[in-house]
């Protein structure tokens, strides 16, 4: 039983990784992430480390995603700023 959880696990681990380097946008990619992380906090709780999991779940599903998708939205504004002061020169 344990062992199937375990592939299961594993399984949507790969998913979820593959998924995350195959979205080219990178908005949507921080959303993967995020679930990624979930998905791997699921599989260290499977493995029986509760407190690896439960670090991977505020880190790589919260913080990590949340400071990704800051990023993108500071840099395509100051983007779009530069663009509009471009134009009227």
């Amino acid at each position: 039983m344990t062992d199937a959880v375990i592939v299961v696990a594993l399984l949507l681990v790969a998913v979820a990784a593959t998924a995350a380097v195959v979205i080219r946008d990178p908005a949507r990619q921080s959303l993967v992430l995020s679930v990624l992380g979930v998905v791997l906090a699921v599989l260290f709780t499977v493995l029986q480390a509760p407190d690896v999991g439960l670090s991977q779940l505020a880190v790589g599903a919260a913080v990590t995603p949340l400071l990704l998708l800051l990023t993108v939205r500071k840099v395509r504004r100051r983007a779009r700023d530069t663009d509009g002061e471009g134009s009227t020169r």
